[in-house]
């Protein structure tokens, strides 16, 4: 039997090993040539609490985590307790037999994975030894291990070739020993490189790559789950003449940083989670009245409150979208892939410019912990503009008209007044009716600098259409290329610009009987929002702080598509 895909499940405790095992068995994968995806849930706790990732490696692309577990790889009783039912009846699972015994379960198979690691002089070559086993499950040659052992451990150190040595003695220990038990999987179609290099990346890994392409030049950060690695990347790698990253004490500090920063003329950011995104509303509609341009990243967990600090969620977009008292409707950006991460950061930061303004990158924890390979984008092709700066004589009104005006600098010519209280077109204080209905007008007709008919669409002409955001495209794509083979008729839709939505998109949208919106909220928030802009949209909603699984939403749209068609026939 031929396998073009297998999906492996780690559980256990954390600091078991269990995401280091994960990563290790994707990263190899992509290194011969195939498709890898993983997906991590965690507690909120520095050590230990019940752990698992989940990798799927493919000689396909992937889209999801996939849903049935070929392989469980328990390191305790509670992790074979909790996942068991996840196998699939013909899959396999290897326990760790230095920490329990499994009896009745003809699937199971005890791997002594710390006396096999000890006996190779190396205590941390653990994964190593699960990764070896793994490998002769799906006969995946040994030669790809050691490729990927070498490259890993080859670092200019002393006593890397004993590393080596060591791990490569791991791998072929956890090969040979599950070779005793007979289990077999099947071989593991041959790679199809793709076309071009990868990048192995994750999702907030390529948030900093993107924004870093985009010219950013100020970071200034708090940590807070599942944000805190983009701090942590900005302060190792944003440095050199004129550009600065910092954590600060708060995430108010940091929204006011950033509106310092906008000012004075520098491209600035900063990312956060639900409770730091709620801290920085009055700062935000500061920025939005005074039109300083600056992006806020916001990694959805969770909520509300502390919430789900290490869990997914798409329970944030209201908050996003309107953060600020008064009259405010933030632009926003929701990316819903690892190479969607890369390229909305760049985007988010060209609009921040473009309208000069404040705008809102939203991405949620399964794609920020999410290790995926991606084609290494090409630097060259990539074409960020600069801000429109005013370089005039002075006296000039910085907020007349109703679209975009040149942005005077500090120290530069034109009057700079960045006013908080409603103002004139100099920027002056003024409490009159009609200041405030032109400056209002003037703020939400800038959107409109933004609009763009980027978007994702198939050929169908379909009256029923499934459209998911964010995080949730990668099932619902699966999904609904499950639908189409079955003969459900709907139509694709997608795009990462949800404020302001492609006006082409919004138009085909309001022609549908039904948009079918799958989120990961209990609100429906997407489906509210399209409806206030006269779609008819319905939500699938789920809020357990994991994706959705495929098999859920084909039999959720296809249980709604049948039912809206019998409600068509009928009228």
């Amino acid at each position: 039997m031929e396998m073009r895909d297998f999906v492996v499940r780690f559980a256990g405790e954390g600091g078991q090993g269990v995401v280091t095992s994960a990563e290790g068995l994707a990263q190899t994968a992509t290194q011969a040539g195939y498709h890898a995806l993983t997906f991590a849930t965690f507690p909120s706790q520095i050590l230990g609490g019940p752990t698992w990732t989940q990798a799927r490696i493919s000689v396909d692309h992937l889209l999801s985590p996939g849903d049935d577990v070929d392989v469980l790889v328990a390191f305790n009783q509670d992790a074979y307790d909790t996942h068991k039912e996840d196998v699939r009846p013909d899959g396999v699972i290897i326990f760790d037999s230095n920490e329990f015994e499994l009896k009745g379960d003809s699937r199971g198979f005890g791997l002594p994975v710390q006396d096999l690691a000890k006996a190779t002089g190396n205590n941390r070559a653990a994964n190593m030894v699960i990764i070896g086993a793994l490998a002769h499950l799906v006969h995946m040659p040994q030669e790809f291990l050691e490729d990927f052992v070498t490259q890993r451990f080859t670092r200019g150190r002393a006593g890397d070739d004993q590393i080596i040595t060591s791990n490569i003695a791991a791998l072929t220990a956890g090969r040979e020993h599950i070779a005793e038990s007979g289990l077999d999987l099947g071989n593991l179609a041959p790679a199809v490189r793709p076309d071009g290099q990868q990048l192995m990346l994750k999702g907030n890994e390529a948030i900093c790559l993107g924004s870093l392409a985009a010219g950013l030049e100020v970071y200034a950060g708090y940590p807070i789950s599942p944000a805190t690695t983009i701090l942590l990347y900005m302060e190792r790698n944003l440095v050199g003449p004129g550009k600065f990253a910092y954590q600060v004490s708060s995430e108010i500090e940091s929204i006011t940083a950033l509106l310092g920063a906008g000012f004075a003329g520098k491209k600035a950011m900063t990312a956060t989670a639900g409770p730091g995104f709620s801290l920085m509303s009055e700062g935000l509609g500061l920025s939005w009245i005074a039109e300083i341009p600056l992006v806020v990243v916001d990694v959805q967990r969770g909520g509300p409150a502390t919430g789900l600090p290490t869990k997914t969620e798409q329970s944030d977009l209201m908050a996003c979208m309107y953060p600020a008292h008064g009259d405010v409707k933030m632009p926003i950006i929701a990316v819903g892939t690892v190479e969607e991460c890369f390229f909305g950061a760049i985007k988010a930061i060209e609009w921040a410019e473009r309208y000069q303004g404040p705008v809102v990158l939203m991405t949620e924890m399964s794609l920020a912990e999410r290790v995926q390979n991606i084609p290494r984008p090409d630097l060259s092709k990539i074409k960020v503009n600069g801000r429109k700066v005013y370089t005039g004589d002075n006296g000039y009104r910085r907020y007349a008209g109703f679209e975009l005006s040149p942005m005077p600098i500090p120290g530069n010519p034109g009057a700079y007044m960045a006013n908080g209280s409603e103002h004139d077109d100099f920027g002056d204080t003024t409490h009159l009716p009609a200041r405030h209905v032109q400056m209002t007008e003037r703020r939400f007709s800038k959107i409109k600098l933004l609009e763009e008919d980027d978007y994702e669409k198939d050929q169908s002409e379909e009256a029923i259409a499934f459209m998911p955001w964010g995080g949730s495209k990668g099932p619902a794509l699966e999904a609904y290329n499950q639908l189409k083979e079955n003969g459900v008729p709907v139509a694709w839709y997608y795009t990462m610009f949800l404020n302001p939505l492609p006006p082409k998109l919004l138009e085909e949208l309001k022609q549908k009987e039904l948009v079918i919106v799958p989120e990961l909220n209990y609100q429906g928030q997407f489906a509210s929002i399209l409806r206030s802009q006269g779609v008819k949209a319905e939500a699938i909603t789920q809020y357990t702080g994991l994706p959705f699984k495929v098999r859920d939403l084909v039999k959720r749209v296809t249980e709604m598509t049948e039912s809206r068609r019998k409600e068509m026939v009928k009228a």
